[in-house]
């Protein structure tokens, strides 16, 4: 039996009898999408400015926050079994649904390049160290093809074939062992009585903090429904989401912070990386490097699916397309510039799901059938409003902190504009 997604448009919900993902299968896909490199990275970069204990209560708040509302976005997808631009055009109509789907695929490129730029630098680097700077296990390029076609052959087998086939079977027991050694090394050759009693140098308020650990699962947001889609039932899907990302993120996360503290405060470039490989012959940073092609995988597989919405081709052969103009950028495109760019993309999407969230569960009840509309103007208002939101805090007010108030003032207004236009009587004569 074929059990690629690829069989799906992502226009059409998934059968019933089609979605069989468990709390297991949803537990170990983002228990896994919760951990990686940037996941490390982002732990370090709240070291300085928070200390240990600072850091570790930003994380946690964050990431709870965080986990919540993916979750809460995921049971969207198995209350419709549509994918998650598809499932959008309930909230914005047929037509308003375009522009994010446009707007997601963009972002899905750009990052799944960088998930290959992040990969093969960090292969490159223990490369050269392990042998030397010239052998061809330090050459860039090499590393760069070999993690694109990785990603990109995860990316056109579908969630299905790879969740139950890799991950579940062992994929989440390689990882687990990672996680476990990285944590014990860090209790044996650390003094985190000494770590924890250390201020932060106060570069960075706990508001900033807290904006940067809920980014992590909030990036997430316009790809979860693709997966949870699957789903069998919605409190497995919840329940499955949230406490896998959680213990992930926030398991990396934090010793991203502990071991920038304990190993790498000197500030030096790759100081990180470095210390992490010198733990258990660097055997677990090179199984959480092989996850971090789960990243690339998510990102290029919903990057076809949001393409999908726009162009009508089957999601394998967009995901193939996807996945080498990854590795194309990835080969020959500087993207410092453009990380600021995919940033600015992505401050859309925390107040889009504000929206798309109260829709759901209190304008439409959780209700897939509504009436075909080509652009519902409330919630596109509403939407904006969110963003205007997030770009005037984030100018203005940066200790503050700007997706979490977007998003929930996206929310608020979408309430409001939403009973004013009678979307429940729309949803009940539909």
């Amino acid at each position: 039996m074929n059990t690629s997604s690829s069989t799906y448009s992502p226009d059409l919900a998934v059968p019933v009898e089609r979605r069989v993902f468990g709390a297991r299968d949803l537990f170990s896909l983002w228990f896994s999408l919760g951990i990686g490199l940037m996941v490390l990275q982002t732990g370090a970069l709240l070291a300085p400015g928070l200390g240990l204990s600072g850091a570790l209560l930003a994380i946690f708040l964050g990431t709870a926050v965080g986990v919540l509302l993916l979750a809460a976005v995921g049971v969207i997808g198995s209350d419709t079994g549509l994918s998650s631009m598809a499932a959008l055009k309930l909230s914005l109509g047929t037509r308003g649904a375009s522009l994010p789907a446009l707007l997601n695929l963009l972002q899905l490129v750009g990052w799944g390049s960088f998930e290959i730029i992040v990969m093969r630098d960090a292969a490159s680097l223990l490369g050269g160290r392990a042998f030397s700077e010239g052998s061809l296990l330090a050459s860039p390029l090499l590393w760069t093809l070999f993690f694109g076609a990785l990603a990109t052959l995860l990316a056109v087998s579908g969630p299905l074939t790879f969740v139950r086939k890799v991950l579940r079977k062992w994929g989440i027991w390689l990882l687990l062992a990672a996680c476990l050694w990285l944590t014990w090394n860090l209790f044996a050759k650390a003094d985190l009585v000494v770590l924890w009693a250390q201020a932060g140098d106060g570069s960075m308020p706990l508001g900033v903090g807290f904006d940067i650990a809920i980014a992590m699962p909030l990036s997430w947001l316009p790809l979860i429904a693709d997966y949870s889609r699957f789903g069998k039932r919605a409190r497995n899907v919840f329940g499955g989401t949230a406490l896998g990302f959680f213990i992930g993120n926030l398991w990396l996360m934090s010793l991203g912070v502990a071991y920038t503290l304990a190993f790498a405060s000197s500030g030096e470039v790759n100081a990180l990386l470095l210390a992490l490989a010198g733990a258990g012959l660097g055997i677990p940073l090179l199984l959480i490097l092989l996850d971090e092609s789960e990243n690339a995988f998510a990102d290029i597989h919903s990057a076809a699916v949001s393409s999908g919405i726009l162009l009508r081709l089957k999601v394998e052969h967009l995901a193939l397309a996807i996945g080498m103009l990854c590795t194309l950028i990835a080969c020959l495109a500087p993207l410092a510039q453009y990380q600021n760019f995919l940033l600015l993309i992505g401050s859309v999407f925390a107040p889009l799901f504000g929206v798309v969230l109260v829709d759901h569960f209190i304008l439409r009840k959780r209700s897939a059938q509504v009436l075909s509309v080509g652009l519902r103007w409330p919630a596109l208002l509403a939407w904006l409003g969110g963003v205007s939101t997030y770009h005037l805090l984030a100018n203005f007010y940066p200790d503050v902190g700007a997706t979490l108030p977007s998003l929930v003032l996206a929310g608020l207004l979408q309430g409001l504009l939403g009973r004013a236009f009678s979307y429940g009587q729309e949803t009940a004569r539909a």
